[in-house]
């Protein structure tokens, strides 16, 4: 990580500035310091070849093949080598916070992308370098070439893992097994057939750390957007004597599911697919939105059962796009409704600058769903 120099500057400007001149840098100095072969002066002065002009990813593989020109071209020393320059691990196995210690956190990334390009043909010394590079940082990325080379002996591997006592380790059993893992290259062959990773994330579904159950909802999640029945079928078997911790893992890898109205799921999580309620009152204001301001949502949902119903609410909306619309689903609330009760509730929904959604003046739509199903809608005006 960057000297103590490097710290005391703002903060990068933009998001890409997270790779910068400290950060390549202080790689160099700590390569230099476990291998004195490495050429600091060559390495920086290629890893930052123009480098205001390219953004992440391209600083990132930039870096990479930076150090896949110094590092030693044994590839096995070269691991050792960057193994050897990263910060240690306290005797409690957390990181060591002092970071002229050695590398880690944002450098970790294109040591990853080294591995991943130049360790396919040593997959034990790479397996073991990505152990320790996702515990300084994240291997989900690197590790997924070896899933699609190796992948008997990267799963073996995995499997182990899951018993890791490291919580990031133990992540990456299920982060770099993910079908389709945001960034990431997409795993097809476990995109068309999950079973050989539903394993992974059976060993991992109590982990007492929630970073790890997490990656294993946004796994399930993945897995559900291919496999919806199958998902709903592993949802329904995981809630039976689940503990607080496990049902809220089963809801959030169900989320993408339970927002389509999927029948199996809201079943297994005890939602009745078709929810005996009307919509009351529904306002949505203004409707003219200057770009830039929020929607304020306001419901009034009343119930026409006998019963008890689990109710989740979301809502929808249509953005307009230059050709048509697209829907976005949003979640709201999820509750208990008692037979004849009528509840209100009231939301903020921003309409402003996003880096994965381009704005569109005109027309636009928000409705109300109740387990999947439309109560109703209203229409707004977006000015730009």
């Amino acid at each position: 990580m960057p000297d103590s120099k490097a710290r005391t500057e703002p903060a990068p400007s933009a998001f890409k500035d997270f790779f910068n001149k400290a950060l390549v840098e202080d790689m160099a100095h700590h390569l230099h310091r476990v291998w004195p072969g490495f050429d600091k002066k060559a390495f920086v002065s290629e890893a930052l070849r123009n480098f205001p002009a390219l953004e992440l990813k391209q600083r990132a593989h930039q870096i990479a093949a930076a150090l896949g020109t110094h590092l030693p071209k044994d590839v096995p020393k070269a691991l050792r080598t960057v193994t050897a320059a990263l910060r240690p691990l306290r005797a409690n196995g957390e990181l060591d916070p002092d970071p002229k210690k050695g590398i880690a956190g944002w450098a970790i990334l294109p040591f990853g992308e080294y591995v991943a390009a130049h360790g396919l043909d040593h997959p034990k010394d790479s397996l073991a370098a990505l152990r320790e590079l996702t515990i300084r940082s994240t291997s989900e990325f690197a590790i997924r070439p070896f899933v699609v080379r190796h992948a008997d002996e990267t799963l073996r591997t995995l499997k182990a893992w899951a018993k890791d006592k490291n919580e990031h380790v133990r992540r990456l059993v299920s982060e770099g097994t993910r079908p389709r893992l945001p960034w990431g290259m997409q795993l097809k062959s476990f995109v068309k057939d999950p079973a050989p990773i539903l394993p992974l994330l059976e060993a991992l579904r109590d982990d007492p750390s929630e970073y790890v159950r997490r990656s294993v909802a946004n796994s399930l999640n993945d897995i559900a957007k291919d496999h919806p029945d199958l998902v709903a079928a592993i949802a329904g078997r995981w809630l039976k004597d689940a503990s607080d911790e496990r049902a809220r893992l089963v809801r959030h890898a169900c989320r993408t599911l339970i927002k389509a109205g999927h029948r199996a799921t809201l079943t297994a999580l005890g939602y009745a697919p078709t929810a005996k309620v009307k919509l009351a009152r529904f306002s949505l204001s203004p409707s003219r939105l200057t770009f830039g301001n929020a929607l304020t949502l306001k419901v009034e949902i009343k119930s026409t059962a006998r019963a008890p119903q689990k109710i989740v609410l979301d809502y929808v909306v249509h953005h307009r796009k230059k050709n048509g619309s697209s829907a976005k689903v949003f979640k709201w609330k999820a509750f208990t409704l008692a037979p004849g009760e009528t509840v209100n509730f009231e939301k903020k929904h921003a309409i402003r600058r996003i880096t994965t959604r381009v704005y569109y003046p005109g027309a636009h739509k928000v409705e109300v769903m109740a387990n999947g199903k439309v109560l109703g809608g209203k229409r707004f005006t977006l000015e730009m």
